[in-house]
């Protein structure tokens, strides 16, 4: 355009596709100053907004065209002004009047689908993207915007779907492999997840995201070194990343690097103070070390930061139940049902969850296991409490307790779990009667035992034992390995092995034994061991009565031998379950447990060398 030439909208067309926005804007305003009511000078000089992140500008500059000449595209801009200012309610409005002057405007059914997933509305932005994608089956960003959509509906093995239709037609598409990524990881596929981040990585080595998430997956398999190395890639692109900070401090609490993870999980929350997850971490790793008291205040961060953070709520009441604040811990411990990675799904009867408010006389009550084994062996003693003040007691289990607990004190049916059930009044999880019965460190019932084995299982046990002038040692050395704090209470049997005396028959009641293990046993012939022939807890119960004490790891066989007035010698980690309470070598829920616990954490030697020295002792006598 030369000098004495007037401009004209082509020019600014011209100039806004080479990139030169200023030049273009100029333009346009040139033409607003000759002809206000210019339409298309008035649209772009709001698209170049939009392409300058001026997303409030862009937004009242296209209205004002959309004044002049409602039009489709004009409409589709704005909203997507809209959704960038976080206005998604006006987005979709201009989304929808877009389709109304063009019904098959493919991009406008596309962002239609982004506002209505800014609005939580997930499975009406999924039917949106599925109508972009009916005029144009190739749209990759509607299939990986579609993947979003069932991502958050759950819906993983969609999700997965549709980012690898996404990837099909865009094969160069990071983002789409970061988030397939995400849903293989949710739907439990790890390693496929891993193979995601990486073909990420490959395509954008600068993605923090793919960084970061790759180092959560490595996490998951427990490969704590490379984790950190991810975590660490991210952090050298993104300083200021404090998921990233979060992240590397939870790897740095597995490998025991505690004052560390502190000093990572301050990081997250300087740069976010109102980084719940990271405040929650935080205490976490502060209990881990016994600083219970800044724990609780890191917990009381993470609440005031998010008043609903489940983990926060319940790692407080674990704290409190440690430190023997009982009537605090009970009223936190029913935040349970809330924590993601424990996996409980409260039960839903028509009937009234009893809590301790209303009288059970003449009710019938169903107690029913929330937790694992071992929590429905310390329990279930509440039941003789609901008999004794005259309620006809139910109570469901899994079935490998049923067996054992068919006899239990108070009870008058033992239902297995998945079962139908008979009519009741009322319900009450087992992990829910401790604060019924508002129960302290004084008033726990029935701590010299409730539970017993059967003449039946014990004659068969003892027939499969034969005949001995030794005297028999019960060894449980490892817990569920699914469950999160496994790597510091479970014992490699190598370890344990090292420590027993000679002059004892050794008892295996682990059910489940891993291979490194069975490497173990193969070269001791003192650790009889017998797996499957294990059914269930009857059988437990019957060795348990069969050995002179048991040796474990705090797993379902302290709580088995416990509940049977049984002597258990309990090995504790540093930071030890709540039931254990801190500083005592007693327990007041089982009068026969004898406590030995770390006097520093992942350090089993001392503990090991006194169980050694006392099993000498009891040798010598």
């Amino acid at each position: 355009m030369t000098n004495n030439q007037s401009p004209n909208l082509q020019d600014a067309v011209t100039l806004y596709r080479e990139g030169r926005l200023a030049e273009a804007q100029g333009v346009c305003e040139s033409l607003l100053r000759a002809k206000p009511a210019h339409f298309d000078a008035q649209h772009l000089l709001g698209v170049i907004a939009l392409q300058n992140k001026e997303f409030q500008r862009a937004a009242d500059v296209i209205g004002a065209a959309l004044e002049i000449t409602p039009h489709h595209l004009a409409y589709n801009n704005r909203g997507a002004a809209f959704l960038e200012l976080k206005q998604p309610a006006q987005a979709l409005e201009c989304f929808d009047k877009a389709l109304a002057l063009k019904a098959d405007f493919v991009s406008a059914l596309n962002n239609r689908g982004n506002a209505l997933r800014a609005l939580r509305r997930y499975g009406e932005a999924a039917i949106a993207y599925d109508a972009a994608l009916a005029q144009r089956s190739d749209y990759a960003e509607a299939w990986y915007n579609r993947g979003l959509a069932l991502h958050e509906m759950k819906n993983y093995a969609e999700a997965i779907k549709s980012y690898r239709q996404a990837i099909i037609h865009k094969p160069d598409y990071a983002d789409a492999y970061n988030t397939c990524g995400l849903a293989l990881k949710e739907s439990g596929d790890v390693g496929a997840a891993l193979e995601n981040y990486d073909k990420a990585i490959a395509l954008n080595p600068a993605s923090t995201e793919a960084w970061n998430n790759r180092g959560i997956a490595l996490h998951d398999q427990q490969n704590y070194g490379a984790a950190l190395e991810s975590y660490d890639r991210a952090l050298s692109l993104a300083p200021d990343m404090s998921k990233a900070w979060n992240n590397r401090g939870a790897a740095l609490d597995y490998v025991r690097r505690y004052d560390e993870a502190v000093e990572n999980y301050d990081r997250a929350v300087a740069l976010d103070p109102t980084f719940a997850d990271a405040w929650s971490n935080r205490g976490v790793t502060l209990a881990d070390v016994g600083r219970r008291s800044e724990a609780v205040k890191s917990y009381e961060q993470a609440i005031a930061a998010n008043p609903d953070h489940a983990d926060a709520h319940w790692n407080m009441s674990l704290c409190f139940l440690q430190l023997g604040d009982f009537k605090k811990g009970w009223a936190g411990h029913e935040w349970r049902w809330k924590v993601a990675n424990l996996d409980l799904a409260p039960r839903t009867f028509a009937q009234p969850l009893w809590l301790g408010a209303e009288s059970v006389r003449g009710k019938t009550i169903l107690l029913h296991a929330d937790q694992g084994f071992g929590d429905a062996l310390q329990f279930s003693r509440y039941a003789k409490l609901l008999h004794e003040q005259g309620a006809r007691v139910l109570l469901e289990v899994r079935k490998p307790l049923v067996g054992l607990m068919s006899d239990l004190p108070g009870v008058a049916q033992v239902i297995p779990y998945g079962e139908s059930l008979p009519a009741f009044d009322m319900h009450c999880p087992l992990g829910s009667l401790p604060r019924a019965f508002n129960t302290d460190a004084s008033s726990i019932p029935f701590s010299a035992g409730y539970l017993h084995s059967t003449a039946a299982q014990r004659e068969k046990w003892q027939a499969i034992l034969g005949k001995t002038d030794k005297r028999r040692i019960g060894l449980a050395w490892s817990g569920n390995r699914k469950h999160k704090n496994d790597h510091n209470r479970s014992i490699a049997l190598a370890d344990l092995a090292q420590a027993l005396p000679e002059g004892f028959e050794y008892i295996s009641l682990q059910k489940e034994v891993s291979e490194a293990d069975r490497a173990v046993l193969r070269t001791r012939a003192d650790i009889r061991t017998f797996g499957d022939q294990l059914a269930d807890f009857s059988d437990t119960a019957a060795l348990c009565d069969l050995v002179d004490v048991i040796v474990s790891v705090d797993t379902s066989v302290v709580h088995l031998a416990g509940a049977m007035g049984r002597p258990v010698w309990v090995l504790l980690p540093f930071n030890p379950d709540w039931r254990w309470l801190l500083a005592r070598s007693d327990s007041p829920w089982y009068d026969t447990a004898t406590l030995y616990r770390q006097s520093r954490a992942g350090d089993w030697i001392d503990v090991l060398m006194k169980v050694r020295a006392d099993l000498e002792k009891m040798c010598a006598q």
